[in-house]
């Protein structure tokens, strides 16, 4: 944990150092907030922390801070939290170390996403020096501990607060590390949902020498995993990838050679884009599988044991956001962004619910890899985008 007593500083490399070096794995706040409160502060901005529990869940921290109560808001969205390091030992530079070395800034974090958090608060401060605290808007941050977790008592509680106390967000950026191969390639505009399904299939138990007097679910299992997987969901949309659907777990629990099971647990998660919702996309794959079923004949069963869906499509259309920050980009890094909608998930499902949101970071090539690492010049190159960003949407 950084020394509390240290006197703020937001440069953008020293800031990302000192946040890499606090280890906020989740849901583990370790000083990560309590530093963006001491560097925001002193800046105008009003720092509020919303910490958030639930039964069944890890305490969450969580910190928003404004600055400005009127005319247009635009919101920098975060997280504090990070993914656990693994294997200590295959570790070149100690993960939370923060140290430099070959141009590169290495640490948990410096790349998803700590080094957009101090980009963003390095470019603030600089907006702010040139026009002052009373600049016609409003700029916030809103910065989980609860991203890389299950995202219960983070982001989705924040905005529900913020919305029943009457306060709306105009536009919103997330600082995922979005580029590809290079600083700029690439900005989400977009994110296919995700569903995750666990089924059980339930045949009927007996010893394999007498087939006649069995139905196996495993073989039930293999049909409607070829009913599945045989022909593609869809062909993709404008904007999105064709929808994909995964097996990620089959378990039998049986330790007998002469027997057929009678129940068989199996696991598939969907990344499916907007020609879907999780609700038509459930129905079309239980008429698949239901075909596959029959087609069998016996007396197998499917239950779909639960349905979790950890997020909805969702797509910000070319237009004024999509827009200033694309040619944010292009005027300070010299590069056409990608619009893409790939990738997984983040929290910008739930802002989008709420405002216009895209998201714009770092090269993610490192992320929840061992030595993760920020070139120190993409650091400097983002904080001058996002304060692009800012003096472009607060023009006169």
């Amino acid at each position: 944990m950084p020394d509390t007593l240290s006197p703020a500083v937001t440069d953008v490399v020293e800031l990302t150092r000192t946040l890499v070096r606090c280890e906020s794995v989740t849901p583990r706040e370790a000083g990560a907030l309590q530093h963006l409160e001491r560097t925001l502060a002193p800046l105008g901005f009003t720092c509020e922390r919303m910490d958030f529990t639930q039964a069944g869940t890890d305490d969450v921290a969580n910190l928003y801070a404004r600055i400005g109560t009127g005319g247009r808001h635009f919101c920098f969205a975060g997280h504090s939290d990070v993914v656990p390091v693994g294997d200590l030992s295959s570790w070149t530079i100690g993960p939370f170390a923060a140290e430099l070395s070959a141009g590169y800034l290495f640490g948990r974090g410096a790349a998803d996403m700590k080094g957009a958090i101090a980009a963003f608060i390095d470019a603030a401060a600089r907006f702010l020096a040139k026009r002052g605290r009373d600049f016609g808007g409003s700029i916030s941050l809103l910065i989980t501990g609860d991203e890389e977790g299950p995202a219960v008592n983070g982001t989705v509680k924040m905005l529900k607060k913020l919305a029943e106390r009457g306060e709306t967000i105009d536009a919103c950026v997330v600082g995922e590390p979005t580029s590809s191969k290079r600083f700029g390639d690439m900005m989400k505009i977009g994110r296919r949902g995700s569903m995750t399904v666990d089924l059980v299939i339930r045949g009927i138990q007996g010893h394999v020498g007498y087939p006649e007097r069995l139905d196996n679910p495993i073989h039930r299992l293999s049909a409607l995993i070829e009913a599945l997987v045989r022909e593609p969901i869809d062909q993709g949309s404008t904007h999105f990838q064709p929808t994909s659907l995964q097996f990620t777990t089959i378990d039998v629990g049986n330790k007998a050679t002469n027997i057929a099971p009678g129940v068989v647990k199996a696991r598939f998660n969907t990344r499916f884009n907007d020609l879907w919702t999780s609700k038509t996309l459930l129905a079309h794959l239980k008429e698949r599988m239901d075909r596959a079923s029959a087609a069998l004949g016996g007396n197998g069963t499917i239950e779909f044991a639960s349905v979790e869906v950890s997020g909805e499509s969702f797509y910000t259309a070319p237009g004024p956001l999509v827009e200033l920050m694309a040619g944010a980009i292009r005027d300070v890094a010299g590069i056409e962004p990608e619009l893409s909608t790939t990738g997984g998930t983040s929290d910008a499902r739930f802002i989008s619910r709420y405002c216009p949101v895209l998201e714009f970071g770092l090269v993610g090539e490192t992320m929840h890899k061992v030595d993760e690492k920020s070139a120190i010049e993409d650091l400097k190159t983002l904080s001058r985008v996002y304060e692009t960003v800012l003096d472009r949407y607060f023009a006169a």
